[in-house]
């Protein structure tokens, strides 16, 4: 199974890490910041990747950024969205994380707007039953940072999961998404609080006390929201 991933991070090599070693699958990374995005749906020539020429994607999954899906200034975005509108026209498989969750939002019709920070370990409890649960406990434990929500999803979709700050995953179609970071693992969560500098000490630290053992355990089963988007992909009969 052959997947695009579009990494949104801005030049930190966390997530081509984690995806890599967390998703079963061959990955072609596009570097979305730097202008790289796949070649168009319906492109008669073969998508050139690092293990040869391939006919097609089976699917995509959209990284998590810090920045903000609204964000005028980012010119990468919006041919990007263009692009993102043209998979979900053509029924790709789509998985949006974080960033990629708010992106999916916006293209969709819902609305995105900035707030205050989730930031570390916490609990999330699933709305809806879908194959994207299969083997999660309910509620279950993950690893969240942004200040940006869904603050009105996107008509037709359907909400996954949420908690007291909103919504955490909806679907719609062909499309997943997830606010949190199931990919994170604990070097990672830490580091990304600790570049959170414009939050107070107290903040920070009441973020990094919730890295604890007992939650990065914890956290694990979400991981398998990726083998349960590899088994929706394999059962798409429509690949890019």
């Amino acid at each position: 199974m052959h997947l695009a991933l579009i990494d949104a991070s801005l030049g930190t090599p966390h997530a081509k890490r984690n995806f890599q070693r967390e998703v079963d699958a061959t990955l072609t990374i596009y570097d979305a910041n730097e202008g790289e995005i796949p070649p168009p749906i319906g492109h008669p020539e073969p998508v050139e990747t690092d293990d040869g020429p391939i006919q097609s994607f089976d699917g995509v999954i959209i990284s998590g950024s810090q920045s903000s899906v609204y964000d005028d200034n980012r010119p990468w975005i919006q041919p990007l969205s263009r692009w993102v509108e043209g998979a979900i026209a053509d029924d790709v498989p789509l998985l949006g994380v974080c960033w990629g969750h708010q992106l999916l939002a916006q293209i969709l019709g819902g609305t995105v707007k900035g707030g205050s920070y989730e930031l570390g370990y916490v609990e999330v409890t699933q709305e809806t039953e879908d194959p994207i649960w299969t083997n999660i406990p309910n509620p279950f434990t993950v690893f969240a940072t942004h200040s940006d929500h869904v603050v009105e999803m996107p008509p037709g979709a359907t909400l996954l999961a949420s908690n007291e700050t909103g919504v955490q995953a909806f679907r719609h179609e062909q499309v997943y998404t997830v606010q949190f970071h199931p990919e994170y693992d604990r070097q990672t969560a830490t580091a990304m609080i600790h570049s959170k500098t414009t939050l107070s000490e107290d903040e920070v630290q009441a973020a990094l006390d919730t890295c604890t053992d007992a939650n990065v355990e914890a956290a694990r089963p979400a991981k398998r929201i990726f083998d349960n988007f590899l088994d929706h992909v394999e059962s798409s009969s429509t690949p890019a």
